[in-house]
C-alpha cells in the first residue's frame, strides 16, 4: 500500500520548496528576522486530509490561527523579512527536529491524526526531506544576510482552552538557550500592555518549542525570542494589526536594551 507521501509524488503537482516555505520583504532590514512556522493549515491533496474532517483541518491543531497576520503586519512595521511555513504542522512541524516524536504527530491535543499513525522511518524521512529541510535552508539563507547584532523573533498563537482547561495567559514570551531578549521584553511588558504576560507560558523549553530559536538564533549568536499570542485576541485582521503595532514598539525597546551586551 502506498504511503501518503508517495501518493503526493504521484500527483502532477508534487511539492516544491516554493510551496513549502515563503519569504516576505526579503529586501527589508535584516536587523530583525521574523519567523512563523505554523502559518498555514494547508494539507496537500495527496495526503487526503490526513484522514481528518474539515473541522479538524481548520482548527488550531493544524496551524496557529492569526499568527501569520500578526507576523506580516509586524514585518511591515519593522521593515523586517518574514519567513513562514506554507504547509500544515500536521504534515511536518517545522519547529521540531526530525527526531522529535511530535514533528509528525499521531495525536495533536485530543485529535487523532490517522494519516500520521504508524508511519515507517522511510515515510517520516520523506516528510523531513520535503518540508523540514527546505524550510531550514531558506531560513538559513535569510539569516545569512543578517548583521551580528540581529534578533530572531518567532510568532505563534495558542488556543484559549487546552485539554479542557482555560488559559489566563494572553501573551507568552518564551526563550530557549538564550534568555536575553525574553527577559528584556518581560522587563518592559508593563510599559506596553495591560494584558496578562507570562514568561515561558503556556509553553517553555521543556515542551520542545525552542528548536528554531536555538538552532537558528542562539547558535548563530543572534538574540532571539518566541512570542505566543492567545488566538482569540487576534481573530480579525484589525486585531492582528493592532497586536503587531503593540509588539513592534515593545520589541524595538527590548532589542535596544540589549545593544551594549550584543555588540560587546
Amino acid at each position: 500500500m502506498k504511503n501518503y507521501f508517495q501518493m503526493l509524488l504521484d500527483e502532477p503537482n508534487a511539492l516544491t520548496p516554493d510551496q513549502v516555505v515563503a519569504v516576505l520583504n526579503e529586501s527589508g532590514d535584516h536587523r530583525v528576522i521574523l519567523v512563523c512556522e505554523h502559518a498555514s493549515n494547508w494539507i496537500p491533496a495527496g495526503f487526503k486530509g490526513l484522514g481528518l474532517d474539515a473541522l479538524a483541518q481548520h482548527s488550531h491543531v493544524a496551524w496557529d490561527p492569526g499568527a501569520l497576520g500578526v507576523a506580516e503586519a509586524l514585518g511591515g512595521a519593522m521593515n523586517a523579512p518574514l519567513v513562514f511555513g506554507c504547509v500544515s504542522r500536521l504534515v511536518y512541524d517545522c519547529n521540531r527536529p526530525p527526531e522529535a516524536d511530535d514533528a509528525v504527530p499521531a495525536v495533536s491535543e485530543v485529535t487523532a491524526v490517522p494519516g500520521n499513525a504508524d508511519l515507517t522511518a522511510a515515510a517520516r524521512a520523506e516528510r523531513v526531506d520535503a518540508v523540514y529541510r527546505p524550510f531550514r535552508q531558506r531560513l538559513e539563507q535569510v539569516i545569512g544576510r543578517a548583521p551580528a547584532d540581529a534578533a530572531l523573533v518567532t510568532v505563534h498563537s495558542f488556543t484559549p482552552t487546552y485539554h479542557g482547561q482555560k488559559r489566563t495567559t494572553e501573551i507568552g514570551i518564551l526563550h530557549g538557550e538564550d534568555p536575553r531578549l525574553a527577559d528584556a521584553m518581560m522587563a518592559r511588558a508593563g510599559q506596553h500592555t495591560g494584558r496578562c504576560v507570562r514568561l515561558n507560558d503556556p509553553y517553555g523549553p521543556k515542551d520542545g518549542v525552542a528548536h528554531t530559536l536555538d538552532l537558528h538564533g542562539s547558535r548563530n549568536g543572534l538574540a532571539n525570542v518566541m512570542i505566543e499570542i492567545r488566538n482569540d485576541l487576534i481573530d480579525s485582521k484589525n486585531r492582528q494589526i493592532k497586536m503587531a503595532q503593540l509588539l513592534s514598539g515593545w520589541l524595538r525597546e527590548a532589542i535596544a536594551d540589549l545593544a551594549p551586551e550584543v555588540s560587546s
